[in-house]
Order: C-alpha cells, then sequence, then structure tokens
C-alpha cells in the first residue's frame, strides 16, 4: 500500500528524495558523507609578494597537481598578466593572473545631475549578451528626451559594532556614556584617515546588547575599509576609557547591511543614496522603444503587484545587471551589489509623457581607492571622466542614470513582447 502522505509532495520533491535515496544505497557515497581526513598531499603556500616568481611558483604547482597547462596558463597568466603582477597584487593574495571580461560601451549618455553634468561614455563588463544593448537603447531615448536629472541626496557608509554586558542596567549606563562622550569617540575615529568623518553615532539597545551604529562620509572612496579601521579605532578607545566592563564587543555584528540587502539600508541608506529621473514623450517611446506607453503603464501595475507579492526589499526590474557591469568596469567592489541593488522604481503618466524614476540608497562607488587604481578599471574611470578625486558622488549620480535607462528598456521590452525575441538574436541564437 502506498503511503498517502508522500503524494502530498510535490514532483520535484518526490524526485530529488527518490534520487538521495538510489545513491544512499552506494557505498562509496555513504562513506564520503563521513568525511575524508587524510590530509592533501601539500598545502598551498601563500606569497607575501606578489611578482614574476610567485606567479610561476603557483603554476608550477597547479600543473603538479594536474590542473593546468600551457593552453589554461597562457589565458589567465599572459604578458600582460605577468608585466603588472605588482600592480595587481596590490588588490589580490596568491595571484596567478587575471580573468578578461567583454567591456562594452553605452551612451552619450546625457546626465544633468547636481553633481555629474554632461554627456558620458559609460563602459559596463558583462559577460550577458544583449545588456549592453538594452542599457544603450535605454541611454539614447533618456538623452533624446533631455536627460537624466539626478542628484546625491544623502551620503554615509555604515559600521555597526556591539557590546555585550552582564544585564540592561550596566548596558543602559554605557549608553548614557556613550551620549556624553560623542565628541571623545569622534576624534578617536577620525585619527585614521585624512577624508573620512564621523557624522552620526546611534546606539541601539536590546536588553544587554548595544549596537552602535556609525555612520561616515568616506570623501571620494568608497569607503568599507577606511570605516573599519576608523571604528577599530574608536572601540579601542571605548574599551580603555569606558565605566563599565563588557563581556565581549566585536567591530561588526552584522548590523550594517553590508554587503546585503536589508531593511536598515533600504530605509537609511548606506554609501550614497542617489534618486534620478526623467520624463519621455509617448513619441518618444515609440520611436526608440517601439513601446506602446499604455501597455508599459499595464505592465507597471502588475510588476508593482508582483514585487508586493514576492516581499521585494523595494520594487524594480534589475538593477543588478546594470551595477555589476559598471563595478566591475570602474573598479568598484562588486559584492556590494547585493546591498546596492535595492531601491524604487517608478512610472507615472503626464501629459502625453511616461515620468520614470529610480530611487537607490545605497549606491557604493569611489572615484579613489579600492580597485580603481587597476589599469583597466582606472581606463574606464577615464572615459567616463570621472577618474580621481572630486568625483565620487558625480560617479554615483552616472550609475544610477544607468539603471533607470535599464529599467525603462526592459519595461518597454516585456510590454511590447520584444524580450525574449532580442535574447535569442543577441545571445542564445548569435
Amino acid at each position: 500500500m502506498v503511503d498517502a502522505s508522500v503524494n502530498l509532495l510535490p514532483a520535484n520533491v518526490r524526485a530529488m528524495l527518490e534520487s538521495l535515496r538510489e545513491r544512499a544505497i552506494s557505498t562509496d557515497f555513504a562513506a564520503r558523507l563521513l568525511g575524508n581526513t587524510t590530509p592533501p598531499a601539500r598545502r598551498l603556500r601563500p606569497r607575501q609578494t606578489t611578482d614574476a616568481e610567485s606567479v610561476a611558483g603557483f603554476w608550477a604547482r597547479l600543473r603538479e597537481d594536474g590542473c593546468a597547462d600551457d593552453a589554461v596558463q597562457a589565458e589567465l597568466a599572459d604578458a600582460a598578466a605577468i608585466e603588472r603582477a605588482e600592480v595587481y597584487g596590490a588588490n589580490i593574495e596568491n595571484y596567478i593572473g587575471t580573468v578578461k571580461i567583454p567591456v562594452g560601451l553605452i551612451g552619450p549618455l546625457r546626465v544633468n545631475g547636481l553633481n555629474a553634468a554632461g554627456d558620458y561614455f559609460v563602459p559596463m563588463a558583462t559577460s550577458e549578451a544583449a545588456l549592453v544593448a538594452s542599457y544603450g537603447r535605454g541611454a539614447e531615448l533618456v538623452s533624446a528626451a533631455g536627460g537624466v536629472t539626478a542628484a546625491v541626496v544623502q551620503e554615509g557608509v555604515l559600521r555597526t559594532p556591539a557590546f555585550v554586558f552582564d544585564n540592561m542596567l550596566t548596558c543602559g549606563l554605557f549608553v548614557n556614556w556613550v551620549a556624553d562622550n560623542t565628541d571623545a569617540l569622534k576624534a578617536a575615529a577620525e585619527t585614521t584617515t585624512r577624508y573620512g568623518k564621523l557624522i552620526s553615532i546611534e546606539p541601539f539597545m536590546d536588553v544587554n546588547v548595544v549596537f552602535l551604529l556609525c555612520r561616515y562620509s568616506t570623501g571620494d572612496a568608497a569607503g568599507q575599509n577606511m570605516v573599519t579601521v576608523a571604528t577599530e579605532a574608536m572601540c579601542r578607545y571605548i574599551v580603555e576609557n569606558m565605566p563599565v566592563p563588557a563581556v565581549h564587543w566585536f567591530i561588526e555584528a552584522n548590523f550594517s547591511g553590508d554587503k546585503k540587502a536589508s531593511y536598515l539600508g533600504l530605509q537609511t541608506g548606506r554609501g550614497r543614496k542617489v534618486t534620478a529621473s526623467v520624463t519621455v514623450p509617448y513619441d518618444l517611446l515609440r520611436k526608440y522603444l517601439r513601446a506602446d506607453p499604455q501597455k508599459m503603464l499595464a505592465y507597471g501595475q502588475v510588476a508593482g503587484l508582483g514585487a508586493v507579492l514576492s516581499g521585494q526589499l523595494g520594487a524594480q526590474a534589475h538593477y543588478a545587471n546594470g551595477l555589476a557591469a559598471v563595478y566591475l568596469a570602474t573598479g568598484q567592489d562588486a559584492a556590494c551589489v547585493s546591498e546596492s541593488a535595492v531601491g524604487f522604481t517608478r512610472m507615472e503618466p503626464r501629459d502625453n509623457a511616461l515620468f520614470f524614476s529610480v530611487t537607490m540608497p545605497n549606491i557604493l562607488v569611489g572615484s579613489v581607492g579600492g580597485g580603481t587604481g587597476l589599469p583597466s578599471q582606472s581606463a574606464a574611470l577615464s572615459i567616463m571622466g570621472l577618474k580621481g578625486a572630486g568625483k565620487a558622488a558625480a560617479l554615483a549620480e552616472v550609475t544610477a542614470a544607468v539603471c533607470l535607462c535599464g529599467e525603462i528598456s526592459i519595461i518597454a521590452a516585456i510590454a511590447s513582447g520584444h524580450f525574449t525575441r532580442a535574447h535569442q538574436k543577441l545571445a542564445r541564437f548569435r
């Protein structure tokens, strides 16, 4: 007799359980699940310096282990990668070469920003065919409509240390001490940086644990490392001077939203909060996108419902595509796409035109520091005219404008029934 409860399981779950049951019969599979404590023949020895000799050493090891041959080595460790080994080595450990990602160009994209003003050619690094074409047609449209209005409206990178105490009373005394000593804490943090400024400290208390939400301005750097070092110095000052002992303290307590999509980031921002908008007449939508404005509005209603029902943080189509491509091309921390890709896209009818906007609270970009000094990434920033000091806010506004172009393009493509055909033409059957 078949157990009726089994039939209540979805077909895919039943198939997975059957596969596991079949594999569990295998003696080899059962043994593997117990683990293998035999150590590898020889561990990989990290290198303190990066030069041609250290690169050769890693490739020799890969060859010994049967993981590489001449063709594999040539792809990752070409002449340019070897010649610039010390340059790349400043941004990575155990350097063995470089990965080549195709870089496409969109533009000129007109941005009428608080900080960015002009027509920009934007390099985008991606392996996804059709992506650059989509953003490119969005850029052509918005530029024909007069350009994107954009502004950085808020700035601040969070780091959130936590202090654990024995009880609530001690915790409360600590919060009072922090409130009375903010000037000293600010001074301690800012001893580590010429450009970073501690602009707020907000205690958040949970019984016997206090999180300190420390927000920094970071000049023209994205600032992740900057705020970590500054917060470490501040916490050392706290530990040496606070009137009550802590059981534990931690430099980051997973409250800041660092490289994670979070409600805190959505509401208060982490990095640069940018809002960007454009109003596009109906005739331009038909001319450049071959789209029916009414169908775009109808799709927008359904997509908004889908965002709510699925529990999105915000409501938008695909910020991550544009962000990842711009971040990779310009030397930003690609992992920050996870938190940057939240926000809100709006679309409204206005006098024979559609108004489009994006509000993105967590754009983490810099025009100096990090990967911006790498050869290719530095060149990409130079193409945009956004390399070096004084350019980070403009870069954030251009990044938001790029995402707006992508939102308009994909909305039009799906509403008009062009989405699948475009991907077949430019990707699958190209």
